[in-house]
């Protein structure tokens, strides 16, 4: 049986307690960076950067998607007004997971989870649902055995950069 996992992490603050988790209930984890929603490019190149560090950390293999923003801007346009957590969200999350899916596929991985869902500011049934229209998708609640806590005593520990907004650049000013 093939126990690995794909997980695309939204950021190493997020993914350390769901690679803990994985890790110790015996999945093979190998890591997805995938997130073109994130503004500026700066603001992405040092979440690549904690996300190199955690994995190196962890020991784990980590993959580095293509940054497309435009295309990311594309797939929310006409959503830029929305609030956080508004009807632009969904789209988002269904456009990393996605490209997830895809990933996955090409890597011969037929199952994959996101950490999306161990922050306290996403709805986790709606990433289920944005994941659900992809095979292999894993709808694993990160947030629940105090997982948001947990990623915040590993980032300190590892010394992670902790970001203060979502990503994109709407998410700044809600």
């Amino acid at each position: 049986m093939d126990n690995r996992i794909l997980l695309h992490c939204c950021c190493a603050v997020c993914a350390s307690s769901c690679i803990e988790r994985l890790v110790n209930a015996g999945e093979k984890v190998v890591l997805f960076f995938s997130n073109c929603n994130i503004a500026p490019e700066e603001e992405y190149l040092r979440r690549l950067d904690a996300m190199r560090k955690l994995a190196a950390i962890c020991q784990l293999e980590l993959i580095e998607d293509e940054y497309d923003h435009p295309a990311w801007q594309a797939a929310v346009s006409g959503l830029e007004k929305e609030p956080e957590r508004g009807a632009r969200c969904p789209v988002c999350f269904g456009f990393s997971l996605e490209r997830a899916a895809r990933k996955a596929s090409e890597l011969g991985i037929s199952r994959f989870a996101t950490s999306l869902t161990v922050s306290p500011l996403k709805n986790s049934r709606t990433i289920f649902e944005a994941g659900a229209k992809f095979p292999g998708f894993e709808a694993i609640d990160f947030k629940k055995k105090d997982g948001y806590l947990r990623s915040g005593i590993l980032a300190a520990e590892y010394g992670l950069y902790r970001q203060n907004y979502c990503g994109c650049e709407f998410s700044i000013r809600s």
